[in-house]
C-alpha cells in the first residue's frame, strides 16, 4: 500500500465504508493553498524535509486540493521570525524547533526538548497516548497556534568543543552556541551561552567567536564541517534526549479547515515525523564513522558535568514552575511519564541494548 493509499484510509475510511470513492470525494474537496516557512536550510536536508514530507503526504491524500508550499529559512522570514509569522497570518504554518521562542514563554520548549527529559521513544508515547500534545494545544491556542509534532532526531551528541573538558569548572566562560532552556541550565555553571544559526557556526567556531558549539548529531554536523574548527565531539546531549521538531499552524486558518483536511494534516504530521526519525537513525552511524576517520575525537561528558547540569536544571525548573502555571502543567505530566517510562526501559529494553552492544563490540555482530 502506498503512502496516499495508507492516508486514506486511516482519514476517509468512514467514506469509503459508505461506498464513496476516493477520487469522488478529492474532486468536491475545496482548494486550499498554504505557505508553511521552515526555520532550516534546505542544505540541511534531513531537517527541511520534514516540512516537505508533509507538504507532500498532504497533497497526495487529497490528490492536490490541499496544497502547501515549503519555504527554507529566510525565503520568507528568518529563523527567529517563523513563529511570528505563523501567528500573525504572513504564513498559515512554520516547522520550527519550538524551543527556540523559550523569550516568549517558555512553555514553548517543551513542544521541542527540555535538559534530561524523554529520549525519543518515551517523547512519543507521551505525544501521542500521554495526552501531551492536548496538554501542549491548551497553551499554543492561547497563542494563535496549533501545534502537531514534526519530526524527531532521536538523542543529540552534546556538540563540538575547542577544547576539553574534564570537569565542571571548565565550562565556566566558555562561550557556546545553544538554545532553549539548555541556555539557562548550562548559564547557571558558567557557560555564556550564543546564538548563532547553523551556517554561522563553522566561521565562529574558526574565529573564536564561540568555543564550542552543539547542533544536531553526525549526520547534519558533518554537512556543517564542524570537525575542522572543533575536533572535540562531546556526548550525550543531555539538553535534547531527543528533539521534537514542531508545525505551528495559524489557529484560525486551521479551525477553518474541514474536519476530513485536519485529521489529513493530522496524519501526514505523524508520517513526517517517522520519516524523520528513520532518515537520522539510518545515516547517523556512517556519518559518525567518517567523522572520527576525519579526526573527530569522541568524547563523553564527564560524570561530574552530568550531575552538575542535572542539579541546574532541576533548579531552572523549580523558578518556572513557581511563575508559569501552564509551564508547570504540561511539565508534570511530562515529569510523571519520565519516571514510569525509564523505570520499564531499563528492565526489557536496557538489558537488550546493552548485551547487543557488547556483542557489536565483540565482532560478533558483522558490518565493519
Amino acid at each position: 500500500m502506498d503512502r496516499r493509499r495508507f492516508i486514506r484510509a486511516g482519514t476517509l475510511g468512514a467514506a469509503g465504508a459508505a461506498g464513496l470513492a476516493a477520487p469522488a470525494l478529492a474532486q468536491g474537496a475545496p482548494q486550499v493553498r498554504w505557505r508553511c516557512t521552515s526555520a532550516f536550510p534546505k542544505a540541511l536536508e534531513t531537517l527541511y524535509g520534514g516540512a516537505e514530507d508533509i507538504a507532500r503526504f498532504v497533497r497526495e491524500a487529497t490528490d492536490g486540493a490541499f496544497d502547501i508550499q515549503t519555504f527554507a529559512d529566510g525565503e520568507i522570514v528568518p529563523a527567529a521570525q517563523a513563529a511570528d509569522a505563523a501567528i500573525g497570518g504572513t504564513v498559515q504554518m512554520c516547522h520550527v524547533a519550538s524551543y527556540d521562542y523559550v523569550a516568549k514563554d517558555p512553555t514553548y520548549a517543551l513542544g521541542a526538548a527540555v535538559p534530561f527529559a524523554l529520549n525519543a521513544r518515551g517523547m512519543a508515547a507521551w505525544l501521542y497516548s500521554g495526552g501531551g500534545v492536548d496538554l501542549l494545544n491548551e497553551f499554543f491556542a492561547g497563542q494563535g497556534l496549533h501545534y502537531l509534532p514534526g519530526g524527531n532526531t532521536g538523542t543529540q551528541m552534546g556538540g563540538w568543543f575547542r577544547r576539553e573538558i574534564n570537569a565542571t569548572q571548565d565550562l565556566k566562560g566558555l562561550k557556546m552556541r545553544v538554545s532553549g532552556l539548555a541556555a539557562q541550565v548550562l548559564g547557571r555553571l558558567g557557560v555564556q551561552p550564543q546564538a548563532v544559526g547553523a551556517n554561522d557556526i563553522p566561521a565562529a567556531l574558526e574565529q573564536g567567536t564561540i568555543d564550542a558549539a552543539e547542533w544536531i548529531g553526525p549526520y547534519d554536523d558533518e554537512k556543517l564541517n564542524l570537525v575542522k574548527v572543533a575536533p572535540f565531539y562531546y556526548y550525550p546531549g543531555w539538553w535534547e534526549g531527543s528533539l521534537t521538531l514542531s508545525f505551528l499552524i495559524n489557529k484560525g486558518e486551521y479551525d477553518r479547515l474541514p474536519a476530513s483536511y485536519r485529521s489529513i494534516l493530522a496524519t501526514a504530521a505523524r508520517a513526517a515525523t517517522i520519516e524523520m526519525q528513520a532518515k537520522y537513525d539510518f545515516r547517523n552511524p556512517g556519518a559518525l564513522k567518517r567523522l572520527v576517520a576525519a579526526g573527530a575525537q569522541l568524547r563523553p561528558f564527564p560524570q561530574d558535568v552530568l550531575n552538575a547540569s542535572f542539579d541546574a536544571a532541576n533548579q531552572v525548573y523549580g523558578e518556572i514552575n513557581g511563575q508559569n502555571l501552564p509551564f508547570k502543567k504540561i511539565f508534570d505530566s511530562m515529569m510523571a511519564f519520565r519516571a514510569e517510562t525509564y523505570l520499564y526501559q531499563q528492565v526489557p529494553e536496557y538489558t537488550f541494548d546493552t548485551f547487543m552492544m557488547i556483542k557489536q563490540r565483540e565482532g560478533a555482530l558483522g558490518g565493519k
